[in-house]
């Protein structure tokens, strides 16, 4: 069988990692860059990995989507701040029979791939993966990397373990990367946002890596807390994480490599954070459902203090 052609639209941590693993397996692979796509030609692609580095001397690149090579899958690996360019990034590859996965945090991002490209088969693609884009070209991998993956759906019902879930999650799994296979899509962006809301934001305000706010009880009772709210909104909306959860988290965590998560590097570097997707549409959602999440508007609303967009209420930004 001829191995599924693959493009990544983004070169970051996420986009780089990946990209590479699919490469190294054999399968055809196209990255969409910008500023690194220079870089990229000349030197190639280097990921440095606790699971084995990945060196790949010769990439394609194009910076034009119209330019890229038919594919059969799409991964979409930009920071969803770049989600207002969606329908640039995908509507020259919107074709059907073509998979577009949006690997991205947050909620609400499939629907803005699905409405970027209609035609598509859209999944979401939910990387617990501790990597960093340290120059162009270059990508360090420090732990984990599995991916949940799972169908969208028109209407936010559970979609099951589709055709397209499976296709893609054999080219990962052949890859070398766990795959966790997941009938409700919905419940995994939500399983995700129980890490990403405490962990990100804290670790902005309160300027801080995963293993200080782990090893402080001050801290770690705030975070058990901003995930009960996560777990009590996801129960309201009708697509629950589950029993258990949260404390899988915690030791998830307690396990994790020292880590600064992205928003904190991307607060560093004065890049805007992803706080529509990961904080806004959520905030939204929950509220809207009986289950306002206070103490996670709170985090929002100093979040976007920081980020420089005063004058807005949590309750008034909603994903663009």
């Amino acid at each position: 069988m001829t191995q599924r052609r693959y493009a990544v639209i983004g070169t970051g941590a996420v986009g780089g990692f990946y990209g590479a693993r699919l490469a190294a397996a054999g399968h055809e692979v196209h990255f969409l860059a910008r500023s690194d796509a220079e870089v990229l030609r000349r030197e190639g692609l280097r990921v440095e990995s606790v699971d084995g580095d990945i060196t790949l001397p010769e990439v394609s690149v194009c910076t034009d989507p119209a330019d890229l090579p038919a594919v059969d899958v799409v991964l979409v690996t930009v920071k969803t701040t770049a989600n207002g360019s969606l329908g640039r990034l995908l509507g020259p590859l919107d074709a059907p029979g073509r998979i577009v996965v949006a690997m991205q945090n947050g909620l609400g991002v499939d629907d803005q791939a699905a409405a970027a490209a209609p035609a598509a088969t859209v999944l979401g693609g939910l990387c617990f993966v501790c990597a960093t884009r340290e120059r162009p070209g270059f990508v360090r991998h420090l732990d984990f990397g599995a991916v949940s993956l799972g169908e969208r759906t028109s209407d936010g019902t559970a979609a099951g373990i589709t055709d397209a879930v499976g296709a893609v999650g054999a080219d990962l799994e052949a890859a070398g990367i766990e795959v966790r296979e997941r009938p409700d899509l919905l419940a995994a962006r939500w399983q995700k946002l129980m890490w990403n809301m405490p962990y990100n934001g804290l670790s902005v305000v309160l300027d801080a890596g995963t293993d200080q706010l782990q090893a402080d009880p001050s801290s770690r009772a705030l975070v058990t807390r901003l995930m009960r709210e996560v777990e009590a909104a996801s129960v309201a909306i009708g697509h629950p994480v589950g029993d258990g959860f949260v404390d899988q988290m915690l030791e998830y965590t307690d396990r994790m490599t020292p880590y600064a998560p992205s928003m904190k590097l991307d607060h560093e570097a004065g890049r805007p954070m992803e706080l529509a997707a990961i904080y806004d549409e959520p905030l939204r959602v929950a509220a809207a459902a009986g289950a306002p999440m206070h103490e996670l508007t709170a985090l929002a609303d100093q979040l976007h203090f920081l980020d420089g967009d005063r004058g807005q209420s949590a309750a008034e930004r909603t994903v663009p």
